[in-house]
């Protein structure tokens, strides 16, 4: 790659200032990124009641469709623009201006490159929040609020984390792939929506946080199987080429999942009636994911064990932590994206070791506490601590400002959300049941009397005759 690059077009061979290996790494790691959202929705989905399932569903498209256009118009510019502060970028690249060969944001990928693999990073972040409000929340100003969270939530969070003028990259706090940005926002965030929603309708739960059974948990077990397989663009991706230390990240990433779903089912089997819960399974594989995610390509492959352990021990017992606050999150985003992410943050100020940054030829890093490098667990704490605050208090602010705006409020009435989500705010259901009323068109014709009233759909109606036509003729 040449020590100068270049944006224009008719002078410069623009893919030949880069490894050619490194950027179709990181393109196809932004795809894997993009098969995890919908992957976020199969999982809410199948966690929900059947009446909400389609929301949930609606609502991971929602997240691309929505934050692609929030990312393009400004998102990529307030997150990796030069900045002239340590708090938020600039503009420069409003609209993606000048987003193409140059690399103003990634020292090894060229700027459209690295736009489109970090616009996923915003994706999935969203998605990942919206279920603080599963089974309960008004669509239309679940959008409204998406643009607004991801531009003034989400942007400065990532900007602090990965841009060079970043306040926690000045810092020295470590973050491979989005513990804090993406896991803990959005887990906090979470939270604050799942707050200001209020718990959830339900007649027979008069105290306490209403719980119910997965209405389809093959839905959660293809959720999870997305989520795992993207996870390795998710975090692999994130060395930004095509180095062993991307690689050594995807191997961190497979054993901390896998330690993650055995320790949340073996814990599981105690808690739960000695059952080997398919849920509990799945639950520990996420947590393990979101655990190592700070951590793949700072920590030795042998800590990628403890750290799938811990954070699925810890994120197992964090689900519990809604019937002492009394907020109805009901698909546990904070138990298991807040919390974890934060305990995979500190436990990278733990064990990072400075030999596994240099696999990426040319970094250096102090290490953590493995390299006798203690005050990282401090940097750590700090940057953990200042975007948990910043997305609860910014999150809360949203929501309450909303609430005050007659068409922007954020929950539905008790008749719709008896009815169901997919019933009053979206007209179609993700599965079509015989006894599930859909108002039909007004007919122009009489039925026929031997059509069965249960089904009058199923019975065409006869061929006038040729006496019925003449009478049409005559009137």
């Amino acid at each position: 790659m040449s020590d100068t690059t270049s944006n224009d077009v008719w002078t410069t061979d623009l893919s030949a200032q880069y490894d050619g290996a490194s950027m179709v790494w990181v393109m196809v790691s932004g795809a894997l990124v993009w098969i995890m959202i919908p992957g976020v929705g199969l999982l809410y989905s199948g966690m929900s009641r059947k009446k909400h399932a389609l929301s949930l569903l609606w609502a991971s498209l929602m997240a691309i469709c929505l934050i692609s256009f929030q990312w393009y118009f400004w998102g990529f510019s307030l997150t990796f623009g030069n900045a002239h502060s340590r708090f938020i970028g600039s503009l420069e690249f409003f609209c993606f201006m000048n987003v193409l060969g140059e690399n103003n944001a990634a020292a090894t990928l060229p700027d459209i490159v690295f736009a489109f693999f970090q616009g996923m990073f915003a994706m999935i972040t969203g998605c990942i929040m919206l279920g603080g409000a599963c089974e309960r929340a008004r669509l239309g100003p679940m959008m409204v609020f998406l643009f607004i969270w991801i531009t003034i939530v989400y942007c400065p969070c990532a900007m602090w984390t990965w841009n060079v003028n970043g306040w926690l990259n000045h810092l020295g706090a470590y973050d491979f792939a989005g513990g804090g940005p993406v896991h803990q926002a959005s887990g906090v965030g979470a939270l604050a929506y799942a707050l200001w929603c209020g718990k959830r309708r339900d007649p027979l739960t008069n105290k306490g946080i209403p719980k119910y059974r997965p209405h389809s948990v093959t839905s959660v077990v293809l959720g999870t199987v997305f989520l795992w397989f993207g996870w390795f663009g998710f975090n692999g991706g994130s060395s930004g080429d095509a180095s062993l230390r991307g690689f050594y990240a995807n191997v961190n990433t497979n054993l901390a999942a896998a330690c993650g779903g055995l320790t949340w089912m073996f814990l599981d089997w105690f808690r739960c009636g000695h059952k080997w819960t398919t849920i509990g399974m799945c639950s520990g594989a996420v947590a393990g994911l979101v655990g190592i995610t700070p951590a793949a390509g700072f920590v030795p492959v042998y800590f990628a064990v403890p750290i799938g352990c811990i954070t699925a021990l810890c994120c197992n017992y964090a689900v519990d932590l809604k019937d002492i606050l009394h907020i109805d999150d009901g698909m546990d985003v904070f138990a298991l994206h807040g919390v974890g992410g934060f305990i995979g943050s500190i436990l990278t100020g733990l064990f990072a070791a400075d030999y596994v940054a240099a696999s990426d030829y040319g970094t250096v890093i102090d290490g953590g506490w493995l390299n006798h490098n203690y005050r990282q667990l401090g940097l750590q704490l700090a940057a953990c601590c200042s975007i948990d605050l910043w997305s609860f208090v910014v999150t809360s602010i949203i929501l309450n400002i909303m609430n005050k705006i007659p068409f922007l409020k954020i929950r539905l009435s008790e008749e719709e959300e008896d009815l169901g989500t997919d019933a009053t705010q979206i007209g179609e259901f993700t599965y079509q049941e015989s006894n599930v009323y859909i108002p039909e068109p007004v007919r122009s014709k009489a039925v026929p009397q031997k059509a069965n009233k249960e089904d009058i759909n199923s019975v065409p109606l006869p061929d006038q005759t040729s006496e019925e036509k003449q009478d049409d003729d005559t009137v």
